[in-house]
């Protein structure tokens, strides 16, 4: 499996975004409908309450206003009908809401603003009216004057003479109201109840309270008089829920296509290499590197590590590569030199006089502007001439000629020493060789496993060997795990072993208490 493929599997893979995206828009979609559902609904809940308010503060004008006109008709109740009739007629003529005043005597309705003299008893007009009552409401299907015209009658009992008052008859229409209602277009519709009977919009007649429709939306009612109004309405009207529904919609997609850059672009790798950099995640392990002949470490290479907090330790071949891909092993080299840095002081204590401190490079920071000052300013945040620096140039990437024959020159003027990382693996091995002034060759672990195995592989790994030789470089043999392949590759007159056979790479902790297996020492032993 490819680095990019090992590095896209510990992180978030297209398919993957495109889950999250999904689950992203969906959860959206449904938290935002649900929401503007809600404030929907809220803003219907305070539109009836306000409604309410309005309608009960209109019928507390209209019957204050009401009974102010019945105080003015009061003391006609004291006068016979052909004194007072006139003025009687006069005063409901320039009532617009009252239909007539009817005075009433010792309980007969005995003057009509509309007939003049009549006899009625109050008992057949209104069976069962209690005219001991200051005030009552009734709904009425009709009167004499005006039968199967539904109204609403007040009794308004005279304080100062004993069993007289005066009996009104309201135009009983429900435009007032809806006036209030205009304003509330899901108001289905309203009824107006007094003791048992209704006026409804739903019907032209008087209806019995019990067949109203249950559960009114809203009731205005007053305290003062006996008379309700119902509101009939939706708090969640069809409109209200396909608004929700479409909002829902458009936040979720919103959110699925937010959801999804996010990932692209804050979870791409590259984003998340600087982010390991600046939350520490990564650190650095000390793998160690023996002498050949002596069995004893002569020094340490230095490896990054990645722990990532969610997706766990990632592969050196996958985060280093995508680095290389993603612009970013200067600043990641940059970080592992920080941190080789900061561990120096504890590992002058381990490590003698002239130690060799390998390191990997890449070619993108070899060719990288500020490499000079990068390697001059690492050099010098070390302890001054103790450890010997060997540069391990990976050949991920093809060296620019030129520029790379300079700066391997520039290294060795100062000092340092250049390995040629992995042999064998890349495209450009043996033209390194050929046109690069190199000290040591490094063994790639490729080649050290096919030791015993009769494969083609190894006829070549014997050919490097007199290759590297020949040129007088030194000989490095990385991926040693067994006491087979450490004796094969002493034999051969490989100067330096590494490799898990003699120790994997140790965090400096690890490296101070280290000593090394003593079954390797047997190899020598045996070699001879």
């Amino acid at each position: 499996m490819s680095s990019k493929n090992i590095f896209s599997r510990c992180f978030f893979t297209p398919r993957q975004i495109a889950y999250f995206s999904i689950l992203f828009g969906l959860v959206g979609a449904l938290l935002f409908s649900g929401l503007t559902g809600l404030l929907l609904h809220n803003k219907r809940e305070a539109e009836y309450d306000l409604l309410t308010k309005d309608i009960r503060h209109y019928l507390s004008t209209f019957f204050q206003e009401l009974h102010v006109a019945v105080d003015s008709v009061q003391p006609l109740t004291v006068a016979d009908c052909r004194l007072v009739s006139g003025e009687l007629t006069s005063r409901a003529a320039f009532n617009v809401n009252v239909r007539a005043f009817v005075l009433i005597r010792h309980g007969v309705a005995y003057c009509s603003s509309a007939t003049g003299r009549l006899h009625m008893p109050m008992n057949s007009l209104i069976p069962g009216i209690d005219l001991n009552k200051n005030n009552d409401l009734f709904i009425m299907n009709g009167t004499p004057m005006m039968p199967g015209k539904p109204t609403i009658a007040a009794w308004f009992k005279n304080q100062e003479v004993g069993e007289r008052g005066v009996f009104i008859t309201l135009n009983a229409n429900l435009i007032p109201y809806l006036l209030f209602t205009a304003r509330q277009s899901d108001v289905l519709s309203m009824a107006i109840v007094i003791e048992g009977k209704a006026l409804t919009t739903l019907s032209p007649g008087v209806v019995n309270t019990d067949s109203l429709p249950p559960h009114p939306t809203r009731i205005a009612a007053l305290t003062d008089y006996p008379i309700k109004i119902y509101l009939y309405g939706s708090l969640w009207p069809l409109e209200d829920i396909q608004f929700s529904i479409l909002a829902g919609l458009i936040f979720g997609l919103f959110s699925g296509v937010l959801g999804s850059y996010f990932l692209f672009a804050r979870m791409r790798s590259g984003k998340e290499i600087l982010t390991g950099i600046k939350r520490g995640q990564f650190h650095v392990v000390y793998q160690p590197v023996v002498d050949a002949q002596k069995l004893e470490m002569q020094g340490v290479e230095a490896l990054l590590r990645w722990e990532h907090p969610t997706a766990g330790a990632i592969p050196p071949d996958a985060f280093i590569a995508f680095a290389e891909a993603q612009q970013l092993i200067v600043p990641l080299t940059r970080h592992l030199f920080a941190l080789v840095a900061r561990d120096a002081r504890q590992l002058q204590n381990i490590l003698p006089p002239g130690a060799k401190l390998g390191i990997n490079l890449a070619p993108g920071h070899l060719h990288a502007p500020m490499f000079k000052e990068d390697i001059m300013a690492f050099a010098a945040s070390l302890p001054p001439q103790h450890f010997k620096l060997v540069f391990e140039i990976t050949e991920r990437d093809m060296l620019k000629e030129k520029e790379a024959m300079g700066l391997f020159c520039w290294l060795h003027k100062r000092g340092f020493e250049i390995a040629i990382d992995d042999f064998g693996t890349g495209h450009s091995a043996l033209i390194y060789l050929q046109r690069f002034t190199l000290d040591y060759l490094k063994i790639d672990r490729g080649f050290v496993n096919s030791i015993g195995m009769e494969t083609v592989t190894t006829p070549v790994l014997d050919a490097v060997l007199t290759l590297a030789k020949r040129l007088d470089m030194t000989t490095v043999a990385e991926g040693v795990e067994t006491r087979e392949q450490a004796k094969w590759l002493i034999e051969r007159g490989v100067n330096y072993l590494q490799g898990y056979y003699f120790s994997r790479p140790l965090t400096l902790t690890q490296l101070m208490n280290w000593n090394q297996p003593q079954g390797s020492h047997n190899v020598l032993k045996d070699s001879h």
